[in-house]
């Protein structure tokens, strides 16, 4: 029998090949914005932006990324979120909040890339709050 991806016990475990970016995300319930009529959500750091729509309501959830740019190691660094009608381009919701990056290791600790990230969650009536216990299932 043999076995592949795995190291005996005392030997080091091997490095991933998963790439990784540093960058800051939020994410949503797309039937958190159903009211909005297909609402678009506009996510800015430090300046760099990106949007999309809400997305599918029988989607579990969505997610908007905006990548950092070289190493931009512990920072913390400003992020806002406008989130505006589709259909008459009014403001729905404008939230600001500053994202505090974190370290990650997607091929595990010790394996490059060392990339930081943070990530919000867009809520309908809060604006950026954290994603934690957020359910991500239908």
């Amino acid at each position: 029998m043999a076995l592949t991806g795995c190291s005996l016990p005392g030997q080091d475990t091997p490095c991933t090949k998963t790439g990784g970016k540093s960058h800051v995300s939020v994410v949503w319930k797309p039937t958190d914005f159903v009211s909005q009529d297909a609402a678009k959500i506009r996510l800015c750091v430090h300046g760099t932006c990106k949007e999309r729509t809400t997305g599918n309501p029988d989607d579990p959830f969505v997610s908007l990324s905006v990548q950092l740019s070289g190493d931009v190691g512990a920072s913390t660094l400003p992020v806002q979120l406008i989130v505006s009608s589709t259909k008459n381009g009014e403001t729905v919701i404008e939230d600001s909040a500053q994202a505090k990056l974190k370290k990650q290791y997607p091929n595990g600790k010790g394996c490059p890339p060392t990339v930081w990230t943070a990530t919000f969650r867009a809520h309908p009536s809060k604006g950026l709050t954290t994603p934690k216990g957020m359910k991500l299932q239908g």
